[in-house]
């Protein structure tokens, strides 16, 4: 059955919860996945507020307004730099069993493409977790865009200048080819950061601390996507990886059967001790609760408190800080 406009319109109103807890719930299963295959991303649900779904309607004319807006739901995946869009693409084709016609890849580097400067759309078409239906019993999709942070920034402003003018307007060809001017200083932004995050795995000492910072931080926004003091981290995980032996990929690939293994508890003390909870509300203790590197500590508390301990006795940090934890998690020292 076709609906109207108006139609279209009560029953998105009706319908949004379900829609934005789909759109949680399939990040949330990205993110799991990312953590797993050690995918260094950000990764944020979005929906249609009421409005823009209203006026993509009249602004597209479709002749069904329900059933012809596929992007009710959305995941934004962001990764670093370039290198990393394919392994993302892979990653979210193997998380839903799509194949290549669910994808949308305009990305002006690919043959045939390499004289254009173009909005570079990387879309992937997929079922959303859960198995939400519409009334009509059809399965919601969800739209997950993958791009750079700084293309993410270029698409924004160029929604907003010059992306679908009102009526019948044309954007002036000046404005236009500016706009993808600037589209290819985007391009040597992304090619220099992917050379040098390159350039950093050559110098593993050096880069220890930030790639157990970056998988502890892919695990912990399984859990929670608040932001965190990242100066903050950096220095506690560099007293943390003094008492870890292993080495990084082992500890990552270690941390996160952790935290599937004790998921439900970790999901209860973060609900209990994090930056919302009355806790720390109360007084401003269990900052590291709010933290990445917590689920360090929480590991290490398990499995090797003592080494932990020492180390921590050795670095900058009050005592009381390792002791709040070691409450948060149950455990005495």
């Amino acid at each position: 059955m076709i609906l109207t406009v108006n139609e279209a319109f009560h029953r998105y109103l009706a319908e949004k919860p379900r829609i934005d807890e789909a759109a949680l719930r399939t990040a949330d299963h990205i993110r799991r996945r990312a953590a797993v295959a050690r995918l260094d991303c950000d990764i944020s649900p979005r929906t249609k507020d009421v409005g823009r779904y209203v006026a993509k309607i009249h602004r597209k004319g479709y002749t069904d307004p329900w059933k012809d807006v596929t992007d009710k739901a959305g995941v934004r995946v962001t990764v670093r730099h370039p290198r990393l869009l394919d392994d993302a693409l892979h990653l979210v084709k193997d998380a839903f069993s799509v194949g290549d016609e669910a994808v949308q890849d305009y990305r002006s580097m690919l043959p045939g493409r390499e004289d254009r400067f173009e909005y570079p759309r990387l879309h992937v078409q997929v079922p959303v977790v859960g198995g939400y239906t519409d009334p009509d019993g059809d399965p919601y999709e969800c739209e997950i865009q993958i791009r750079t942070p700084v293309v993410d920034v270029w698409a924004n402003d160029f929604h907003r200048l010059a992306y679908k003018p009102a009526g019948n307007l044309q954007v002036p060809s000046d404005v236009s080819r500016a706009l993808y001017r600037a589209f290819a200083l985007v391009e040597l932004y992304d090619a220099e950061i992917g050379r040098v995050m390159e350039a950093l795995e050559q110098h593993p000492d050096f880069t220890r601390g930030s790639s157990l910072l970056a998988g502890t931080e892919r695990i912990y926004r399984t859990f929670a996507q608040h932001s965190f003091d990242r100066e903050l981290s950096h220095e506690v995980i560099g007293v943390l990886q003094q008492a870890i032996t292993d080495d990084t990929a082992d500890y990552n690939y270690h941390l996160f059967e952790f935290a599937e293994r004790w998921r439900d508890r970790l999901a209860r003390t973060y609900d209990q001790f994090g930056p919302t909870s009355a806790h720390f509300l109360e007084d401003g203790r269990y900052i590291l609760a709010s933290q990445p590197e917590s689920l360090i500590i929480f590991e290490r508390l398990n499995h090797d408190s003592y080494s932990l301990q020492d180390r921590w006795a050795d670095g900058p940090f009050d005592d009381n800080m390792l002791y709040d934890m070691a409450e948060a998690w149950g455990v005495d020292l």
